[in-house]
């Protein structure tokens, strides 16, 4: 019997030693908590708006060790909505994101660096337009903690700028618009 006890001591101790694993979120996007916007200059003179409105991910978070966190994204570039029928019409063709050929946008991350707080960034790969680059997302957590439902959420914002030119987008729209602000607002339900 002291054996077994023994045995199941030294057992309870090694798993308690192994690291926490992260918990697993799906992005709310069913519930619409979730979004995924971009805003370029117009001629200089104002900004042009717009989101995709279909797009689905998950994420692993664990507040005790960010950096072992990770985040994938998968968006429909056919449901880029900028609010105007013949403009989201040529935002799909080949002089923009070319969405009969690829009609889905991916981010995966590779690296989380967390910074000052519940700030941190998120280093990962952006494919779009038949492109991969690397891109960093400056991520600040807005929340967490249960729902009224009876889960579990936290929510985060991040923005990024990307060039144009570097996802083979060619159509020359000014100097002025060479590059799309992309802002996220992720909000996740813990499984």
């Amino acid at each position: 019997m002291k054996k077994s006890l023994a045995v199941l001591a030294f057992a309870a101790a090694g798993l308690a030693s192994l690291p926490a694993l992260a918990d697993k979120y799906v992005i709310d996007t069913k519930g619409a908590h979730a979004s995924i916007n971009f805003s370029i200059q117009h001629l200089g003179y104002s900004y042009l708006t717009g989101r995709f409105n279909n797009f689905s991910g998950d994420f692993t978070y664990d507040p005790k060790d960010v950096a072992a966190s990770t985040i994938n994204v998968t968006i429909d570039t056919t449901s880029v909505d900028s609010n105007h029928a013949e403009r989201d019409k040529h935002l799909r063709s080949g002089d923009f994101l070319n969405v009969e050929k690829f009609p889905k946008a991916t981010f995966v991350s590779k690296k989380i660096v967390p910074d000052d707080g519940d700030e941190f960034d998120v280093v990962g790969d952006l494919t779009l337009n038949g492109v991969t680059k690397s891109i960093t997302i400056e991520v600040d957590k807005v929340g967490e903690g249960k729902d009224p439902w009876g889960g579990y959420r936290v929510g985060f914002e991040g923005e990024t700028e990307i060039a144009l030119k570097d996802f083979n987008i060619t159509k020359d729209l000014g100097p002025a618009s060479q590059t799309v602000k992309l802002e996220l607002h992720v909000e996740g339900i813990k499984q």
